[in-house]
């Protein structure tokens, strides 16, 4: 693929880095708009660490916010926010290519081979066809999901900031940001079918992605699916309903979250609390308030995120389903790794691995660091490691720890997000040199001992 970049391209720079720096750009220029003092409700302007932690929060679709997203910025900072979360949600050589649409530019080649090692394409032909039907996608399921949330928002706020606000959290369902306008998330609507089910919806859809759902449509029958979309279908369906069941077990007597609803309210904060780490960032009970328990299985939740290809973050469904079935082989004592009648390469196995590794030793060393940086605000490590693998995995959950990091700890958290959001193995193309020299020859095999 390289090969091919550079004779197309005609440049020595990786398309891995040209994601990095892609989003790189879009974050600090996300980042000067927010800095204006026209972006703030009181005129005056946030300061650069505070609109940088927000941009890079926006774009990566997190979540996490320094400021309250509904009384701090006006409907110009609204206005950046929203399309930042649209910028990273859909990628961005996707928005390149929606840009060349717009102006009825040619798709340039450079550009459809950026695509597809954005989109984990292995062939360059339909480059441009698949393009338009991921807008395409996208955007109708936002005006669904807009037209679903007006029923509420108009009745509740007027029918001009009810159609904003319905647009707004349609597209941050959707891309798995988690940004709200309401102040306190969805807290409001904790019992409301509407909303609950259309946001979980949304989350749902986009943590899939785009892929899985043409698979389905294809074929419909599920024992006709690629193996990608059997995974993913099948582990989301697990982490969603093994998740419900144990929210609600968890905290259906909780008084501080959902001891005081009803049954049906209950149910519906279970399902809304499984769904949103996978990784939107919404909550229906305050997430600060939830027990040790939940937090510790939130954390779990977070950690898996959604599905390769897809606005949600995360090591994937896909990377934990490889290593689940990868272990249960190898504990079987099988040869080949064999899931619905398919065989898993070693080098799929291999590479779930090496995420796995990279994320837990990122994480750890992450919230290390915040346990020194941020002593003085008084939270405990819990907190900070619930903090870091909500940034890793752009969820955008919080303990409540974010609006009193330091400085240090805001950019340390932004880092960490853009490594999320990207992809930890893509940072690694991108600033580890490839080995061009790899002869025909092997050494001679070493015994270690394992385990």
């Amino acid at each position: 693929m390289k090969k091919i970049y550079n004779v197309v391209c005609g440049v020595k720079r990786n398309p891995y880095m040209v994601f990095f720096l892609g989003f790189t750009t879009i974050i600090l220029i996300g980042a000067i708009l927010l800095t204006l003092p026209v972006a703030s409700q009181n005129n005056r302007s946030v300061g650069f660490v505070n609109a940088l932690f927000t941009a890079t929060s926006a774009v990566c679709v997190t979540g996490l916010v320094v400021v309250n997203t509904a009384s701090h910025w006006t409907v110009f900072g609204k206005t950046i926010i929203v399309v930042l979360i649209q910028v990273g949600g859909l990628g961005v050589m996707t928005m390149t290519a929606l840009i060349s649409f717009f102006i009825g530019k040619r798709m340039s080649l450079k550009t459809r081979v950026f695509i597809m090692e954005e989109r984990n394409v292995d062939e360059l032909q339909g480059v441009v066809r698949l393009t338009k039907n991921i807008l395409i996608f996208t955007f109708a399921i936002e005006l669904i999901g807009a037209i679903l949330f007006s029923f509420v928002f108009i009745r509740d706020y007027g029918v001009s900031k009810g159609i904003g606000y319905s647009v707004f959290h349609a597209v941050s369902s959707f891309c798995n940001a988690g940004f709200d306008l309401i102040g306190n998330s969805m807290i409001n609507y904790v019992d409301n079918p509407i909303i609950t089910l259309a946001v979980c919806g949304l989350i749902i859809i986009g943590g899939i992605g785009y892929y899985v759902f043409w698979d389905v449509y294809e074929t419909k029958k599920f024992h006709m699916l690629q193996l990608h979309s059997k995974l993913v279908i099948v582990i989301t369906a697990i982490l969603l309903i093994g998740g419900t069941i144990m929210m609600f077990a968890l905290e259906h007597n909780n008084p501080e979250t959902m001891g005081s609803l009803s049954l049906s309210g209950k149910i519906q904060a279970a399902i809304f609390q499984a769904v949103n780490p996978r990784t939107a960032g919404f909550n229906s009970i305050p997430t600060e308030k939830i027990r040790m328990s939940t937090a510790v299985f939130t954390i779990f939740l977070m950690f898996i995120g959604g599905s390769p290809a897809s606005t949600a973050g995360g090591i994937k469904t896909t990377t934990f389903g490889v290593l689940i079935v990868s272990f249960y082989n190898l504990v079987k004592g099988k040869r080949d790794f064999e899931v619905f009648e398919r065989r898993i390469t070693p080098d799929t196995t291999i590479r779930a691995a090496a995420i796995l590794m990279i994320s837990l030793l990122l994480v750890i060393v992450v919230s290390f660091v915040l346990a020194i940086t941020e002593e003085a605000t008084g939270y405990d490590f819990l907190d900070m490691l619930f903090e870091t693998v909500s940034a890793f995995a752009t969820v955008g959950l919080s303990k409540g720890l974010t609006p009193y990091l330091s400085d240090a700890g805001k950019l340390i958290l932004s880092l960490v997000m853009l490594i999320g959001r990207v992809g930890p193995m893509t940072v690694a193309y991108a600033f580890l040199k490839q080995n061009k020299n790899i002869g025909n020859y092997t050494y001679p095999e070493g015994k270690v001992i394992i385990g």
